[in-house]
C-alpha cells in the first residue's frame, strides 16, 4: 500500500494533483484545501495517501496531514460515503471544524456540505460521534461556523475565491452581527486591500 508520497507537483487539475516521485507521476485526488495551499507547479509536496481499490480501478487519495487522512478513512467507514464525498466534506470543513460538528451533533453544518443532505449528516453523526469525540481533546475543538459565516463562505467561493481565501476574509471581519450583504462588501474590500 502507498502510505505517503513526497515529490514535485507537475500538474494540477479539478480535484487532483500529479506528483512526480522519482520519475513516476502519481495522480492523487485531494481536498480543495490542498489545491488552495499550492503555489503552483514545481512545488515540493508531501501527501499522506489512501489507495482505494475497486473492481476495475485503483485510485489514490491524498491529505495534507495524518489527522486529515485519519478523518478521511473514518468517513469512508460510513455507509454511503465514498472517497469523492469524503473529499468534498474535507474540502468544505477543515478537520477541526468537522470534528467539532460531529462531536456537537451539528447536523445543520454537516448538511451544508455539497452532496450531503440532512439524512446523511445524521448518519455521519451517529456513526462517528464516539470515534471523533474520543480522538479530539475537549478544549481543542474550534467553534463550528455560524449559518451566516457559512453563507458568507458560500458567497465568496461562488464569486471565485478559494475556500482558504474565504475563511481568511471571514477571520478579518468584525465579529458583530452584520447583514450578509455588508459582510460580503467588507470581505471584498479586504481582498482589494
Amino acid at each position: 500500500m502507498i502510505a505517503s508520497l513526497q515529490g514535485t507537483v507537475i500538474t494540477t487539475g479539478q480535484g487532483f494533483v500529479i506528483v512526480n516521485v522519482g520519475g513516476v507521476g502519481f495522480r492523487v485526488f485531494v481536498p480543495q484545501t490542498v489545491l488552495d495551499g499550492l503555489d503552483g507547479v514545481g512545488q515540493d509536496i508531501t501527501l499522506f495517501t489512501h489507495l482505494h481499490v475497486r473492481e476495475n480501478e485503483l485510485s489514490l487519495y491524498g491529505c495534507a496531514s495524518e489527522e486529515e487522512l485519519r478523518l478521511f478513512r473514518l468517513l469512508l467507514g460510513v455507509s454511503g460515503i465514498g472517497p469523492r464525498v469524503a473529499l468534498a466534506i474535507l474540502s468544505f470543513l477543515p478537520p477541526d471544524r468537522l470534528q467539532t460538528a460531529i462531536a456537537q451533533e451539528d447536523v445543520t453544518t454537516l448538511a451544508r456540505v455539497p452532496g450531503i443532505g440532512p439524512k446523511t449528516a445524521r448518519k455521519l453523526v451517529f456513526n462517528l460521534k464516539d470515534k471523533v469525540g474520543a480522538a479530539a481533546p475537549a478544549g481543542a475543538l474550534s467553534p463550528v461556523p455560524k449559518e451566516a459565516d457559512a453563507d458568507l463562505i458560500a458567497a465568496l467561493t461562488g464569486l471565485g475565491y478559494s475556500l482558504a481565501e474565504a475563511q481568511e476574509a471571514l477571520r478579518r471581519l468584525p465579529r458583530e452581527p452584520l447583514p450578509l450583504e455588508e459582510k460580503v462588501r467588507l470581505a471584498l474590500a479586504y481582498f482589494a486591500a
